[in-house]
């Protein structure tokens, strides 16, 4: 037993930054530590997701239900082009057996996965974390901050505009149509112009990390910048649902504002180094003429003189002995 209590107490220290800094595992307990951190990381997503269940039907307050939220959208629409129950106001139409219960749950897991990320993405950071360099931490917090920043712009600009881009897509048929959308095909479209938009601003995030590790210069970007444009522009016209010219323009819009605010930033970081390369004077020289690096060896200590009877036992080398 106390065999067993000293066994997990080494583990949990060499699971403890103050004991263990570098985070010197072995193959199996890295197996075991990856095991325990998806565990914990699936619990609070588990957790999240029956929050989200609840929240679906539930009021907070004044917060309004998830379920009205995501209907909100739709319930703008015009009364004169949806259809509407009298004893029941806007809803959506429930098409197959069991499917409210599918979406409530599905819409449920994905909002608490999103309310209950900073702990889910703790457990992930903490695995990886030990293996990198403190210089390499501070880099992947940013990298994590202004991804969770620019992932949460987009999808407020995607629910922003789903508004819009409805009343254009149900607007076509004019007096002779009426829209009852089914819940299952309007939940998937939101959901999906919500993710398309959030995922799509990591591109400029992207773009910046390149640069900074030296894959991407600004020459390259700038020389590139046209074919950017017209290549966010295709990107946006294949990735939108529905293929709206609405959402579509405002996507590729706002992708081209933030490349053009990385290849600033890009411009601003190389500028940067070829001023510090330009100080040390490296650029200045001549193709046959050496780098101004100190040439002059390094003293050391002589060795000590091997005695001649050193190796030997008994009159015999060292190599007798082996063999």
């Amino acid at each position: 037993m106390a065999d067993e209590g000293t066994s997990r107490k080494s583990k949990r220290r060499r699971r403890s930054r103050r004991h263990n800094p570098d985070g010197t595992m072995t193959l199996i307990e890295h197996i075991y530590e990856f095991r325990r951190r998806l565990g914990y990381a699936l619990l609070a997503i588990l957790a999240g997701g029956i929050f989200g269940f609840i929240w679906f039907a539930v009021k907070l307050g004044p917060i309004p239900s998830l379920g009205d939220i995501i209907t909100g959208p739709y319930c703008a629409l015009p009364s004169d082009v949806r259809i509407e129950f009298e004893d029941r106001g806007c809803t959506l139409l429930q098409t197959q057996p069991f499917e409210a219960f599918m979406i409530q749950l599905k819409v449920g897991i994905v909002a608490g996965m999103v309310l209950v990320a900073p702990l889910w993405l703790y457990q992930l950071w903490a695995f990886i974390a030990p293996g990198l360099y403190s210089k390499e931490r501070k880099y992947a917090m940013t990298f994590v901050g202004f991804a969770s920043v620019l992932f949460a712009a987009g999808a407020y600009l995607a629910f922003f505009l789903i508004p819009g881009a409805l009343a254009l897509l149900v607007g076509f048929g004019g007096d002779e149509f009426a829209t009852a959308l089914a819940g299952d095909k309007y939940i998937s479209f939101v959901l999906s112009l919500l993710i398309i938009f959030g995922v799509s601003f990591e591109l400029p995030l992207l773009i910046v990390m390149l640069n900074q590790v030296g894959v991407l210069k600004y020459a390259q970007l700038k020389k590139w910048r046209r074919g950017i444009i017209f290549a966010l522009f295709v990107f946006a016209a294949f990735a939108t649902p529905g293929n709206d010219p609405f959402s579509m323009l405002a996507l590729a819009g706002a992708l081209t504002l933030l490349c053009e605010v990385a290849i600033q930033v890009s411009r601003f970081h190389d500028r940067k180094l070829d001023k510090a390369r330009q100080d040390e004077g490296w650029d200045q020289l001549d193709d046959d003429e050496a780098a101004p690096f100190e040439y002059t060896p390094s003293s050391i200590d002589e060795p000590e003189p091997v005695p001649a009877d050193k190796g030997k036992r008994g009159g015999k080398s060292s190599t007798d002995d082996i063999t």
